[in-house]
Order: C-alpha cells, then structure tokens, then sequence
C-alpha cells in the first residue's frame, strides 16, 4: 500500500510539513543533529517513537498534534478560510506602492548600469 493512502504515515506528514515550510531535508537534518539519510529513513516510517517526534516537531516549528493531525486536506481547508472570512488581513491587503513601478525602477537602474559600463568600455579601447 502506497505511504499517500495511509492516512497514519507520520513519516509522510513530517515530509509534507518540511516541504511546506520551504525547508530541505539536510537542513532538518543539521536541526536535529543527523544525516540526511536519518531524515529519509524518519520520513519513510509509519510510525516514530515520542521523544524523536518531538525532536522533530520542534525542528519544524510546530506541534506534535500538527504532525499528527495534519493532512493536505486540512491545509487546503484551513487556507481557504482566509479568502472566506471578511476579517481576514490576507485577502484585504493593498500594497503601498505599484509593483509595476518598482520593475520598472529596477529595469531602468539595470539599463542605466549597462549605458556606464559600455562607456567605461569604449573609453578603454580608445585608450589603447
């Protein structure tokens, strides 16, 4: 049976949470004082002992009931409130400044630096 249909797989849910905080197996591994073979070896098992779980859990910055509780469906749901709720910040936030204007600022220095840099070039070659 594929770890994806156990709905246990503590290895599988500590995998998906490591991927979700954007984190790599190797730096879990320098958290918890391991290799990154001992981070695979944890993510393939249905099951881990309380004291490594814990471990783990405060490696990534969460609960052992949020390990144990979690699943993608969840995570989708518990997402979905924000657009769902009026109070939230998420769906409400307004930038403070254009996005379009700070990529044109950016072009616009980058363009600039280039124009400096040819000078600085032909000036060179004259030189010569």
């Amino acid at each position: 049976m594929s770890t994806l249909t156990k709905p246990n797989h503590i290895g599988r849910k500590i995998s998906r949470i490591r991927e979700l905080r954007d984190m790599k197996q190797e730096a879990l591994a320098q958290a918890l004082g391991t290799s990154q073979q001992a981070v695979s070896n944890i993510e393939n098992s249905e099951t881990l002992d309380d004291d490594k779980l814990l471990a783990v859990a405060n490696a990534l910055g969460v609960t052992v009931e949020a390990i144990k509780n979690f699943s993608d469906e969840a995570m989708i749901s518990y997402f979905n409130t924000f657009n769902d709720s009026p109070n939230n910040n998420f769906g409400n936030h307004h930038c403070a400044f254009n996005p379009l204007d700070k990529v044109v600022e950016l072009y616009e220095r980058l363009l600039q630096a280039e124009k400096e840099k040819v000078e600085y070039l032909e000036k060179g070659q004259k030189g010569k």
